[in-house]
């Protein structure tokens, strides 16, 4: 690659090191003697787009409904009743998973999966009455906007702007008592991590499928001496030093995972799509992570193309199908091969459901609450998390009824997303104390711990 100018370099480095990340205040960190406590990871897959969860999570049988409202309601999207994987079991309740979902299903029925039903945003417990009244004071902000609600979402901020996300702010907490002598950042992104990603001190390092790579042109040992040769230059602008010495120190983190992913091997098998490639490098940086020195570690990926306005058969299944066949082989490699599927809590998260009525193309519209997964090991198997359940209050399908917002199937959550963080940040070892500071909003509702994960 041709470089004309100190301006041309500097706009090269900063498209070529996204791997590096931004690790200026983590590098001046002390560092201080870690704890011994065991290694724990938080696997986040935001679903972008707006994932429908009414074909995620189906009632067949249970005391509030039965699959006939679902499907009145769903009407030409509904899947079918006999197609759907399982049956599962909630108590006396059946439900039944998307068809293409049968990893997915295994694990719950294994204790391995939990569901966490009608989550979204919420500035406090909200009803559909409160809705209507359009009191905006006590609704997030934006509602139905994909940015707005993306950057809520990973923030847990529902109203207001902000700087930091709550992956970021829980590194940040846990940063000096687990991470102290880390040689690599605590927050992994492998693919463009937003908001979730940014503490005021913990930032991400953005690790591109198959692992990190080092400034484009300089993947040399004397070229890459060469680079960083010229970032000490000092030209008296302290904008320009500052630069140098954040991308040296990326540099450095970059040339760590390389070397340390060089000693992988994993054989475990993971389909060829997206997310399964994405799952596939966290797994290979989980295995060498006390290589790294990194004891609490948070990664972050991403699935498109949930936002189905139309054929959204088409266009959600196969997606759902590539989810649940990702999750699965991240869940064997995690179990049978790395060792850490008990220290390890995948989840799924997106910006808001979708409408269970149909729009009149085949696709559904912008909605508010859905259904998410939780994936380890359960406590049945000797982990934390309970399985087998499905957590917070399933909704009533019936179009205009309780939990209908406009008369469309548009859920009003019944969980907050700030409850659902709250009780993974906990987990993962953020003290009951601390939780309030890094979850503005959670003390507006009954309980920061919804109980799927075992905290003792």
């Amino acid at each position: 690659m041709l470089i004309r100018s100190r301006r041309d370099f500097v706009k090269s480095a900063i498209t070529s090191v996204g791997a590096l990340g931004a690790f200026a205040k983590f590098g001046e960190m002390n560092a201080l003697a870690s704890t011994s406590a065991p290694y724990q990871a938080l696997v986040c897959i935001f679903l972008a787009g707006g994932n429908d969860g009414h074909n995620a999570v189906i009632p067949i049988s249970t005391a509030l409904q039965n699959y006939s409202v679902y499907a009145q309601g769903r009407q030409n999207l509904a899947q079918p009743l006999a197609s759907l994987q399982g049956p599962i079991q909630n108590g006396n309740d059946t439900y039944g998973l998307h068809p293409l979902m049968p990893e997915m299903m295994t694990l719950y029925n294994a204790g391995n999966a939990a569901i966490l039903a009608n989550v979204g945003m919420l500035v406090q417990p909200t009803t559909r009455q409160i809705f209507q009244s359009n009191n905006l004071a006590l609704l997030p902000a934006q509602l139905f906007s994909h940015s707005d609600q993306t950057n809520q979402w990973q923030s847990a901020i529902p109203n207001s702007t902000a700087s930091t996300g709550w992956g970021g702010r829980v590194e940040d907490n846990l940063q000096t008592p687990y991470n102290a002598n880390a040689s690599f950042t605590s927050i992994t992104s492998t693919s463009g991590c937003g908001l979730f990603c940014t503490g005021q001190q913990t930032f991400a390092a953005t690790v591109p499928v198959g692992g990190a790579s080092l400034l484009m042109g300089a993947n040399t040992p004397s070229r890459l001496a060469a680079v960083q040769q010229l970032m000490t230059f000092d030209n008296g602008l302290k904008l320009v030093t500052a630069a140098n010495t954040t991308f040296n120190r990326g540099v450095g983190f970059s040339t760590t995972l390389t070397n340390a992913l060089k000693s992988v091997k994993l054989t475990s098998v993971f389909p060829a799509s997206l997310i399964g490639q994405q799952l596939q490098t966290v797994a290979q940086i989980i295995s060498i992570q006390s290589q790294l020195g990194v004891n609490r570690q948070i990664f972050f990926c991403q699935l498109g193309g949930f936002d189905t306005h139309g054929a959204q058969l088409g266009t959600q299944d196969p997606l759902l199908q590539q989810l649940s066949q990702a999750v699965g082989a991240f869940y064997n490699a995690l179990s049978n091969e790395v060792g850490q599927d008990k220290n390890t809590v995948t989840f799924t998260a997106s910006e808001f459901g979708r409408t269970l009525q149909p729009n009149g193309n085949a696709g559904t519209d912008h909605a508010w609450g859905s259904h998410h997964f939780i994936v380890s090991t359960g406590v049945k198997n000797g982990g934390s998390l309970l399985g087998g359940r499905i957590f917070g209050q399933f909704p009533s399908l019936v179009l205009n009824g309780p939990d209908d917002a406009n008369a469309r199937g548009t859920l009003v959550p019944t969980t907050s997303v700030d409850q659902y963080a709250a009780t993974l940040a906990q987990w993962f070892g953020v003290a009951p104390g601390n939780v309030n500071g890094i979850f503005n909003y959670v003390s507006n509702f009954p309980t920061n711990n919804i109980g799927f994960l075992n905290l003792s």
